[in-house]
């Protein structure tokens, strides 16, 4: 493999284990606007676009108080997560000290992924920030611009670091190296196995290792 100038990270189960706290967050948000009880499999069977279109699929009459009332939630519970996976800042600066070019591709909506990055005090870290879509999912899409932005750095330069199948799948069909994250509880690492990523980690700490040691 070339020598990695620009790491392109996901957020959920990436950087942080915030996936409990999404689900608790569309709970209490959904709930009181249906009547009724929602479980994790249906919440997470909407996952792909942005929280907004998990609050058109699941409260379509309820729409704007129910992504105002999911963003609320979002922030009062963030204290669930009130820190990002141990190890991953530590990443994040010696990429940043080595001169890598650090971006962001999430499915998550630009109000979400921005109240995450700064209760993590992460923001700083990352040049570029591409977020999800109501409509459907955009990882791939995501990827592209950053990889259009970065004139100077090949494809084959940049690497791709997602915790979901979905991101192994965007991560290809756009032709970058990805790593598999396997490090959150939340992770499956077997589905991940099944798509064949390019690398495949269990811990940040090793992770780490063996970026640095491509940089």
């Amino acid at each position: 493999m070339q020598k990695i100038k620009a790491v392109i990270f996901d957020l959920d189960g990436t950087l942080g284990n915030t996936l409990p706290l999404c689900i608790q967050a569309f709970r209490q948000s959904v709930e009181p606007l249906i009547n009724r009880s929602i479980s994790d499999a249906e919440i997470i069977a909407t996952f792909g676009p942005s929280e907004e279109g998990t609050i058109m699929a699941l409260a379509p009459n309820h729409y704007d108080k129910g992504v105002s009332d999911y963003l609320h939630f979002y922030e009062n519970l963030h204290e669930m997560c009130p820190v990002p996976f141990d190890g991953i800042k530590e990443v994040l600066e010696a990429l940043k000290s080595k001169g890598v070019h650090i971006s962001m591709v999430t499915g998550k909506g630009k109000h979400s992924t921005k109240i995450s990055l700064k209760y993590f005090n992460l923001t700083h870290f990352f040049e570029i920030i591409e977020t999800g879509s109501p409509s459907g999912a955009r990882k791939a899409e995501g990827i592209q611009i950053i990889l259009n932005l970065l004139k100077d750095i090949k494809s084959n330069e940049v690497i791709y670091v997602g915790d979901a199948p979905s991101d192994i799948l965007a991560s290809k069909k756009v032709r970058v190296p990805i790593v598999a994250a396997a490090w959150a509880n939340t992770a499956e690492p077997e589905k991940l196995k099944e798509l064949e990523p390019d690398q495949l980690f269990y811990t940040i700490e090793d992770f780490k290792n063996w970026v640095v040691d491509k940089i």
